[in-house]
């Protein structure tokens, strides 16, 4: 599991940003929303006239749905009233809480690691004033040797041809196609190769845009909701049917959330005939403690998005247990972290699976 190719993780805490910070979170220009606010009404709720504006949770949430409105080609005037009328429902409440859920992930690194997981030096993207451009993959030349990212290009320099694909349906919040590319991958090349060779570097462009200009969180998003269910698709349809087989157990530590390179692993795994049991994000250290002695596994993985949540004193409070299970790590947050004897860190998905594969396959 390599860090660039991993998601990143949310904040929780609920912002109250500028019309800076919240344009960048939203990839749109400051004056856009000035605009949006001044013609539609769409703005922060609590700005008072003379002070600077402050968006919150929930006006984030309805811009986001402005965006979306738009981008199906609603006008900007009934895309406003939509979004306003669509956070004051029920569900609209809810979306709030989500989208807002601090705005956007603390960084699209994928990887998700420099900058978290997806600081990718060969991804960026060219709109005409950051370089030139040939077909939008190419490499970005700007004549003083360093790659160049934002823009209305996604650029996968040295991607294959469905990476390429993913990369302009992602750019254009296409899901159908996002979809479609991602279960051709899939079915054509197996999990742990359209992991790497599609989703990966995918990711990891959208994070290089991230990080130059604060741009891209609604393509990360739109890419992360594609690819969950298309590899949770795979991982059910090849479950090994195995009643005795001690299982693997994947899980995210505590106040980790991020569960979609597992998704992958166990995709990849069900590929060959391993039997995995998911615990999802964010697994506290008594509900992991249960697990254990309830599933007896031939091994554990934990997965660590961020160094904050990897907490080596989780694994050495693991349950001994007869007969013994592996414990195995993932994730860029694990890095720098000193591991307990007999834990092993899993460095990519391809090492992951050979990995497990051998200890279980035997």
């Amino acid at each position: 599991m390599q860090p660039e190719a991993w998601p990143p993780a949310s904040d929780a805490a609920e912002p109250w940003l500028s019309v800076a910070a919240a344009a960048r979170r939203l990839g749109v220009a400051p004056a856009t929303l000035r605009t949006w606010d001044r013609r539609y009404g769409i703005g922060p709720t609590e700005h008072t006239p003379g002070r600077h504006r402050r968006y919150s949770t929930e006006d984030l949430a309805r811009l986001e749905l402005m965006q979306r409105a738009l981008v199906r080609g609603v006008s900007p005037a009934d895309a406003a009233a939509y979004a306003m009328s669509a956070v004051r429902s029920p569900a609209g409440a809810r979306l709030a809480a989500v989208a807002g859920n601090g705005g956007a992930p603390a960084r699209p690194s994928h990887g998700h690691s420099g900058r978290d997981d997806n600081d990718s030096s060969v991804n960026g993207c060219d709109d005409g004033s950051n370089g030139s451009s040939n077909d939008g993959n190419g490499d970005n030349g700007n004549g003083d040797g360093r790659v160049r990212v934002g823009g209305r290009v996604l650029r996968l320099p040295g991607a294959g041809r469905a990476a390429r694909g993913l990369g302009r349906a992602a750019l254009a919040l296409d899901a159908p196609t996002v979809y479609r590319l991602l279960e051709e991958a899939v079915a054509t090349a197996g999990a742990e190769s359209a992991w790497d060779d599609v989703v990966r570097p995918v990711l990891a462009a959208i994070g290089a845009r991230w990080a130059h200009n604060g741009t891209g969180v609604e393509i990360e998003h739109l890419v992360s909701e594609c690819v969950h269910p298309v590899f949770g698709a795979r991982a059910a349809a090849l479950r090994p049917t195995a009643p005795d087989a001690r299982p693997i157990l994947l899980g995210a530590m505590p106040g980790e959330l991020h569960t979609l390179p597992l998704v992958a692993l166990s995709a990849a795994l069900a590929e060959r005939g391993v039997v995995c049991r998911g615990l999802g994000a964010n697994v506290p250290l008594e509900a992991l403690v249960a697990a254990i002695r309830r599933t007896a596994p031939v091994a554990v993985v934990l997965w660590a998005q961020q160094p904050g949540t990897a907490d080596a004193d989780v694994l050495e409070s693991l349950p001994r247990t007869r007969p013994r299970f592996r414990t195995f790590v993932a994730g860029p947050g694990w890095d720098d972290v000193e591991l307990p004897e007999r834990t092993a860190h899993l460095p990519s998905l391809r090492a992951a699976t050979a990995t497990i594969s051998d200890a279980v396959l035997v």
